[in-house]
Order: C-alpha cells, then structure tokens, then sequence
C-alpha cells in the first residue's frame, strides 16, 4: 500500500495523543480537532461519498446517545444512593467480611465488577464499583483507575456474550470462545495491578504488596479457571458464572484464612462507624438493579428501532442507563426521598453527563468515519484498513490483541471493537495462513484488556465521581497495566501459532 495514505491515517492519533498529554487540552477540544481532521482526510483525499460522510456523524451520534443515558441513568442512581446512605453502610458490611482494605477493592474491583460486566457491560461496572470504592476512603482519582483496571478481563464474555455473538456474528466459529478463554487467562494479573495501586501509597508497601499477592492471584485464578469451565454452556455465561462461583470461593477462602495476610491494613474510613441500615435495606437497591439489568438484557435483547441512515444503527430497547433509572426511582419512592431530592439528582445526572456526551459523540464519529471511508469514489481500502494493513505479516498473533484493544481505546467496547476490526483480521488470517478463531479470540482478548483505556468508559467513571479534566492523570495509571496486559496476550498468541 502507498505511503502517503498511512501516514495520513496516523495524524489523528498523533494530533489526538499531542494535544492531550503535551499540550494539555482540554478532552473535548482535542476529540473535536481529532474529528475535524479525520474527517477533512476522508473528503478531500478519500473522497468519501457525502452519504456516508453524513451516516458516519449520525451514527456518532446515536452511538454517544446510548452511552449518554449510561452516564445520565449511573448518576442519578448514585445520587438517590448518596441522599440515603446506602454507599457509605455498604463499607460498613464490607468490614464486617473483611477488614482489610486490600481485600474490599479485590471484592468489589474485580469479582462485583466482573458480574456486573458479565450481565450488562458497556461502562456499568465502574459507574457501579467507582462511588463504592470511594466509600471505603480510596481517593476519587484512585476509584477511577481501580474501577477502569476491573472493567477488563470479564470484556471477553461481557453483557451477556455480545463481544463474540454480536461483535463477530457469523465469523466466529465453534473453537473461538474457549480459545478467547485461554487467552484470557493474561487476567490473572488484573488483581495485582489493583493491589499494587493500593499499596503504593502506604507506609511499608514492599511487605504490604507481597504479603497480599498470594491472595492477589488467587482472587485471579478462581475467576479466569471459573468462567472458563462454563465456556461449555455458551459464551452468555462465562463472566456471570465465573464471578460468582469465583466470589463464592474467595469467600470461603477468607473464612478460612488461605493466603491471608498476618498483618491488616485499613484507611480507617467506615470501621469505627455502625451501620445505620439494615443489610437487606443496604443491598436492596443493587439486587434491583441487577435485576432490571438481567431482565433488560435476556427479555429485550438486542431488539430495537433501527435508526433509517446510510450507516446501518438500531437504537435498542434494552440500555444499562434504563435500568439505572428505574432502579433509582423504586428506591426514591421505597425510601422516601422527598420531591426535590429527586428533581435536584436528575438535573445534577443531565449538567455531568452533558460534556461527555459531546466527546463520546466526536471520537465515535470519527471512529465511524474511518469504517466507512471505503465508501468512496477513489477506490481506495478504507482508513482503517490502511491503519491496519501493516500488520498483515507473521507477527499478526501479537499485533492483534494490540489492534483489539485500540479499537475498544476508540469506542469504549469490546462489542463494538470486535465490529469494526473483525472481518478485516479473519481475512488477514486467512491471507496468512492463520486460524481465524485463534486471530480472533487474540483481538477480543486484547478488546477486554483495551477496556482499561476506553475513552467512553473514563469520561463515565469521572462524571459519576464528580471529578474533571482529570483524563490524563487516568490514563497514566492504567496505560502500563493495559500495555503489560495486552503485551503477554500477543506474546501467548505468538507461542501458540
């Protein structure tokens, strides 16, 4: 392929990681230059029909709208929760299992977040675990990171399978998922990027950090060996499976004391504090959300209204940020949040949501924007197929967990990941030789671990925690457990093919 076309589809990226970490701006100007430039590339080099062109930005926008209610349903949840102290009594049972605060986070970054990715996925899990960490005295900024590095593993199997069932449809063959489950086995490390991030800041971390690490890739195993046995019973089950048998065994684990630490360390954040609601009371709201989540995603599905643009959308009935909203209204009511506290919650979700929405919108439209540049009149691949084809070589097992997890950086899903790149890589595995179902269980694995760094998913953490413009800060902390991560899947897949 010419040079040129490579080099054009690079500037975006290059614009987009200048502007951000070098010169500091603001997120949502620099996913708007990014847009604007892709997009001038696309017309007046590609010469992308006007109709695609106009699809691309729509579909941008229908694509944000579903997150949109994700953000506007998670916060007003939160913020009902907030009003009757559920979040801060949720500390307080958690102390009654364990005391330690680097057995909390495990318990809720990883094996809560995994279920909750197994049932609904696309950016619940850290709206959900984000607040609950900061309840037990973890830092906003540190809830973030914590949140983003368990929103990774359980990607492979999560909301119910669609990274596989939807994402690849009729590519993916009978051999995929238990291949994408032994690849996935690179989760094991998830937990100890966590613990390592808990214990940095204390005041004797080296023997903090090991003598928790034996626990640490415990709490790994049981869920990755866990969701792999359920394969067997359909790629809808694994993460949900997998978690609770997982959590089912790590809690055995504790009462009996394998692996546990001598020492205990807290931050002294909910222990000296007595529950002011009872344990039903405390976890009702979250066993009817998961609830509404199950019932959302088995009953409704993937049906929906499709959208009439050139680039094929349906706007699904089924969406997280229902559920949220629901959930959050039965509990308003059942708790007897007044009037204006329901109001006040909603107008607070809908000045939050409002900007990440926007920067949702730029990035998934120039997201689409390289998709659909193949719709031209020069002939010409697409953008993304340029972006792509200077992997198509024998190092295509390590390129393609690195290809999944850009594609899930770009547009904050695995599903939608798997969409973009999936016939391009089952035909360059076909061009070289290579099992598809292998390429393919590579790049959904490393979509999973790609998750950590998803644009969509930070901008939704950080607004359901109040903070802002703290983007960079975040992506510092889990870039390096995301490149290590995606780094040993491509390593796995070289050695196996």
């Amino acid at each position: 392929m010419s040079f040129l076309p490579t080099v054009l589809v690079a500037i975006p990226f290059v614009l987009f990681i200048t502007l951000l970490f070098w010169r500091k701006l603001e997120l949502v100007w620099v996913s708007l230059m990014a847009l604007f430039i892709s997009g001038t590339i696309a017309v007046f080099y590609w010469k992308i029909f006007p109709s695609f062109l106009i699809g691309s930005l729509e579909k941008g926008f229908f694509v944000a709208l579903d997150i949109f209610f994700i953000i506007l349903g998670a916060i007003f949840f939160l913020e009902i929760l907030k009003k009757t102290k559920i979040i801060e009594n949720i500390g307080i049972y958690l102390e009654s299992i364990s005391g330690d605060i680097r057995i909390q986070v495990i318990l809720l970054a990883w094996f809560f977040e995994n279920f909750l990715e197994g049932t609904a996925g696309f950016g619940t899990p850290g709206t959900v675990v984000a607040p609950l960490l900061i309840g037990l005295g973890i830092t906003p900024l540190n809830a973030v990171i914590l949140a983003l590095l368990g929103n990774s593993t359980a990607g492979v199997f999560g909301a119910a399978g669609a990274p596989i069932k939807i994402g690849f449809g009729e590519i993916a063959g009978a051999s995929l998922p238990m291949k994408a489950a032994l690849f996935n086995f690179a989760g094991i490390l998830v937990p100890v990027f966590m613990l390592w991030l808990v214990t940095r800041g204390g005041g004797d971390k080296r023997r903090s950090f090991f003598e928790m690490l034996p626990f640490a890739i415990w709490s790994g195993v049981v869920f990755v060996v866990s969701s792999a046995l359920t394969v067997f019973m359909g790629v809808e089950f694994p993460s949900i499976l997998g978690s609770a048998v997982g959590l089912i065994i790590i809690l055995f684990t504790i009462k009996i004391g394998l692996f546990m630490p001598k020492n205990k360390q807290s931050l002294g954040s909910v222990r000296d504090t007595l529950a002011t609601l009872s344990l039903k009371k405390t976890i009702f709201p979250y066993i009817l959300l998961i609830a509404f989540l199950f019932v959302g995603k088995f009953v409704l599905g993937a049906r929906g209204v499709p959208i009439p643009i050139a680039v094929k959308h349906t706007f699904t009935f089924f969406n997280p940020g229902f559920a949220f909203i629901f959930a959050g209204i039965i509990v308003s009511i059942f708790y007897k949040v007044p009037k204006n506290t329901f109001s006040w919650s909603l107008k607070k979700a809908l000045v939050k949501s409002f900007k990440p929405f926007l920067v949702i919108v730029f990035m998934s439209s120039m997201a689409q924007i390289m998709v659909n540049s193949a719709q031209n009149f020069t002939g010409l691949p697409s953008m993304i197929g340029y972006l792509a084809a200077n992997i198509k070589n024998a190092f295509l097992p390590f390129w393609s967990p690195i290809i999944g997890a850009l594609g899930s950086f770009l547009t904050g899903s695995v599903t939608i990941s798997n969409l973009m790149f999936g016939n391009f890589m089952a035909t360059a595995a076909k061009e070289l030789s290579f099992n598809v179902d292998t390429i393919l269980a590579l790049v959904v694995a490393g979509g999973a671990a790609g998750n950590m760094v998803a644009l969509a998913d930070i901008l939704v953490a950080e607004a359901v925690v109040g903070l802002k413009n703290e983007e960079r800060r975040i992506l510092k902390g889990v870039i390096l457990p995301c490149l290590i991560y995606v780094g040993l899947i491509g390593l796995i897949g070289l050695m196996v093919l």
